[in-house]
């Protein structure tokens, strides 16, 4: 009888300690968010969202006040469409924009929100139109070959630099 008891403390002890490393595996992996506060919805349109994904955080002075719920494709536009889920509490001006940033070098990314300066705030089904696409690494790369190719070329007719002589 000892025994048996034994046996079902333990096995208690052992699931309780699963659904705890379960639930800690899903939250860093930003799986899972318990947040029961009330939110309204928005729509922003992007040219190029990057490698941003749906439970991205939405932030505004480094404070997360959003999630991104669902990202789609608007073929009238030829743009991303980002549903975003923004917390209640937090209200924002119409004219407020938004921006596709990285945290950290090659981290996830995530919305940024700067504030407008309009009277009337952000409600449910508004569209935001004022955004800044996603900053694509393969794309700053090849601009900076592009014009460093662009400077070696049309450099030829240019002054020697110092310590090269001239050639008469």
């Amino acid at each position: 009888m000892q025994r048996s008891k034994n046996d079902l403390w333990v096995g208690l002890f052992v699931l309780i300690g699963g659904v705890a490393i379960l639930f800690l595996a899903l939250k860093s992996a930003n799986l899972l968010s318990l947040n029961f506060d009330s939110s309204y919805k928005v729509t922003a349109k992007f040219d190029n969202i990057g490698g941003l994904k749906p439970r991205a955080a939405v932030k505004s002075a480094g404070v997360v006040i959003g999630r991104v719920e669902e990202i789609s494709f608007d073929d009238k536009s030829y743009q991303a469409s980002v549903n975003l889920a923004m917390d209640s509490k937090y209200v924002f001006p119409k004219d407020s924009s938004l921006k596709i940033l990285t945290s950290g070098l090659l981290g996830e990314q995530y919305i940024g929100i700067e504030a407008g300066a309009s009277d009337k705030n952000m409600a449910a089904g508004d569209v935001i139109k004022q955004t800044q696409s996603a900053v694509v690494l393969e794309n700053l790369i090849s601009q900076f070959l592009y014009s460093k190719a662009a400077d070696s070329s049309s450099g030829s007719g240019a002054a020697p630099s110092p310590g090269t002589p001239e050639k008469k």
